[in-house]
């Protein structure tokens, strides 16, 4: 006889058993279906969005952060926790379906038995490793939340409730096989019991109730065990349990467009009513089901450069709130008054709260909306002096009020020809508002044309024709100011004929590559970083190598919004860099505080991010901070004096170091 055991021992397995049991499993997933149904009331006070292209790719992703807990497994400790608890409990719910099909289907109806054999032996270890498993991590997560206790970490009713049910679904499982075990193979049948280890020790413990005992136990924890399960299916669509469906169904919907590119308003629409969001209504769907998907596991919040420099921004609670106002009946409440101005204010759009979290949600664009409303609505700003540069940039082209004639007075003397004197040229240098105006970032911007000419490289500037790309804007709210300045460059650019443009600015980058093509903008357009490097492959561009130390900060709109992380440290190395990478690099990089179109706007909360990152470079003991944006440049020439580290950390431009070993 094969090896296997009799499924629903002790409990029968007859009409006794299989009415009430479907019966209340029918109720219980017809409860959950409803309760779903009735949560898709919530997600459709938002406007229509389409998140259904690409469905291969939108599978993929799917199955990749779900099956495989890709991003979960970002984050050690907790992460892997929950990915092998995960893991765990699928795998007894894959055995639970297995032993219904068998015992109330094949077996059932045609006699046919497929839990057996081998596979049988197998099949009960996998299930009680798995069982052993999830508890394991259960109560780790457990210790952490309840022992521990993370700074930030918010536990609610719904995490009591998550733990006891799922607690109680585990250790009721075991002592059932332990009961089981105690009487049916302990006396007699050590061979099989073997194949269930946890199970074993369970029995072991139990063995001395008597068998009479042992059946009584079985037979009501087998009842306890599956009405705890039916609480669970219950309480799915009222708990964090919900989860399970919200995060794993967002993972379809994550946005494949390039990665972090706003939405372009039409500012000429008659039909619209305001712009920006100030009500639930004016929300996506996708929006409001961000808000479902959140398991506030604060990934976001630590990660978050305002909330680390205490300022009065969560990720987290930006997330939460929105979400409470959707489910609350007052979901014509203010989203901008519930979340608070100085919190929508202080980000700084670094993405890195969207990076890492678990669940697809996405963060800056809810933020940047709500600041599209109080300032194309309300005319409302941070501070005055951000409305300063708002006028500056309308009046002259750029957000430092300097004469928009002046542009190219720096190219003066270097090997560079204005477009409107020649426009047979290699590439189109966008210089930008700060290399072009800012003494600091004019060495940047010479040392790039000296590279270029080095190279052989033909390049022209717009000059005066030029204005600011329109980002920091943008990103503040002003998304009307933003598209004049768009429409404007476009115009000029594509009337020379250019067919590649390079830039230094990676505000500059990122805005041309992606948001301008909205706007009909197809050129080329490429970071100075990745176009050196390549010229340098290429044999074009000669460095010499001279060895020094340093350490390499990744600027936001290189690093997380175009995943540049390469390049510009294989520039460093052929320049004889010895880099000392911080703790957070690459794609956990802390923000310089410029972005968000921060870089107008005076730090007036909490500690500065500048400071903050000027220290964690110290830390590295590197007396050289090497970037390669001209935000991060002027924000850490100012953090460096106010962290008291000037003399001890000289902040550089990958260009600088590159043309002193030309």
């Amino acid at each position: 006889m094969e090896t296997t055991r009799e499924l629903y021992w002790n409990v029968g397995h007859g009409a006794t058993l299989l009415i009430p049991m479907y019966l209340f499993t029918f109720v219980a997933l017809g409860f959950l279906v409803r309760s779903g149904i009735r949560r898709l009331k919530i997600y459709r006070q938002g406007k229509a969005l389409n998140r259904t292209g690409q469905p291969g790719v939108r599978i993929v992703e799917f199955l990749r952060n779900v099956l495989l807990q890709g991003k979960v497994l970002l984050v050690k400790g907790p992460g892997y926790a929950h990915g092998f608890f995960f893991w765990g409990f699928l795998l007894l719910l894959i055995g639970t379906c297995l032993v219904a099909a068998q015992a109330d289907f094949t077996d059932l109806l045609f006699g046919y038995r497929f839990l057996k054999g081998d596979f049988y032996k197998y099949f009960s270890l996998v299930l009680d490793l798995a069982g052993l498993a999830a508890f394991a991590m259960l109560l780790g997560l457990f210790v952490r939340r309840y022992l521990v206790r993370p700074d930030g970490l918010e536990t609610t009713r719904d995490d009591a409730i998550m733990h006891g049910l799922l607690f109680s679904i585990l250790i009721t499982g075991f002592v059932i096989e332990g009961a089981r075990m105690a009487v049916s193979e302990l006396p007699g049948n050590m061979a099989l019991a073997l194949w269930s280890p946890v199970g074993l020790l369970f029995a072991r413990a139990l063995s001395g109730m008597g068998e009479a005992g042992l059946r009584a136990l079985h037979a009501s924890l087998w009842w306890l065990h599956f009405f705890l399960v039916m609480g669970f299916i219950c309480a799915i669509p009222f708990t964090k349990f919900r989860h399970i469906f919200t995060t794993s169904i967002n993972f379809f919907f994550t946005d494949l467009g390039p990665k972090g590119a706003l939405v372009t308003i039409d500012m000429e629409s008659e039909a619209a009513e305001s712009f920006g969001v100030a009500l639930v209504k004016d929300l996506t769907w996708k929006d409001i089901f961000d808000t479902d998907a959140c398991t506030t596991c604060k990934r976001c919040q630590d990660r978050c450069p305002a909330y680390y420099t205490e300022k009065p921004l969560s990720p987290m609670k930006v997330i939460k709130q929105l979400g409470e106002v959707a489910c609350s009946t007052t979901s014509g409440a203010n989203l901008i008054e519930t979340v608070g101005k100085e919190a929508l204010w202080a980000c700084t759009t670094c993405r890195a709260c969207q990076e890492i979290c678990p669940a697809a949600i996405e963060h800056v664009n809810k933020i940047v909306d709500m600041r599209r409303h109080m300032v194309l609505m309300e005319g409302e700003f941070p501070g005055d002096e951000v409305m300063v540069a708002m006028d500056n940039t309308e009046v002259n082209g750029n957000p430092l009020g300097l004469a928009f004639a002046t542009r190219g007075d720096w190219a003066e003397g270097l090997p560079v020809t204005r477009m409107a004197d020649n426009a047979d040229v290699d590439i189109l240098y966008f210089v930008g508002c700060y290399a072009s105006f800012d003494k600091r970032n004019i060495k940047v911007a010479t040392s790039f044309i000296q590279l270029c000419a080095a190279a052989g490289i033909r390049v022209g500037i717009l000059g005066k024709e030029e204005k600011c790309c329109g980002e920091p804007m943008r990103k503040m709210g002003n998304e009307y100011l933003y598209q004049t300045l768009a429409h404007e460059n476009i115009e000029i650019i594509m009337g020379y004929g250019v067919k590649k443009v390079v830039t230094a600015c990676p505000h500059c980058f990122n805005t041309l590559s992606k948001d301008y093509r909205d706007l009909g903008f197809e050129i080329e357009t490429e970071h100075y970083t990745t176009y050196l490097h390549r010229l340098l492959q290429d044999g074009r561009l000669k460095i010499r190598s001279e060895g020094f130390d340093c350490t390499y900060h990744d600027s936001c709109y290189i690093g997380r919004y175009n995943d540049i992380y390469r390049e510009p440290r294989a520039l460093l190395a052929a320049a004889g860099g010895s880099i000392r990478e911080m703790d957070k690099n690459r794609s956990e990089s802390f923000c310089c505080g410029a972005g968000g179109g921060r870089i107008m706007a005076e730090e007036k909360l909490g500690t500065r991010i500048s400071e903050s990152r000027a220290r964690m470079a110290s830390d590295t003991g590197s007396d050289l901070l090497v970037s390669n944006c001209p935000f991060c440049l002027t924000m850490f020439e100012d953090g460096v004096k106010g962290a008291d580290l000037e003399g001890k950390l000289a902040p550089r431009d990958v260009a600088e170091i590159l043309v002193e070993r030309l």
